[in-house]
């Protein structure tokens, strides 16, 4: 015969959600992406008013 608390610690144990780690590359990442997007958007500014197509 199996004991009520070990089934109760058991099923309490698996209803509890994972911890997830921190990813500090995805954010190195995303940070390095939005420079290079504000980048590439201060260079358009800046050739955009010279750039016309015939």
């Amino acid at each position: 015969m199996t004991d009520i608390t070990d089934i109760l610690s058991r099923a309490r144990a698996a209803l509890v959600p994972p911890v997830e780690q921190p990813r500090p590359l995805a954010t190195l990442a995303a940070a390095a992406l939005a420079a290079g997007s504000a980048m590439l958007m201060a260079g358009m500014v800046i050739v955009g008013p010279g750039f016309s197509v015939s």
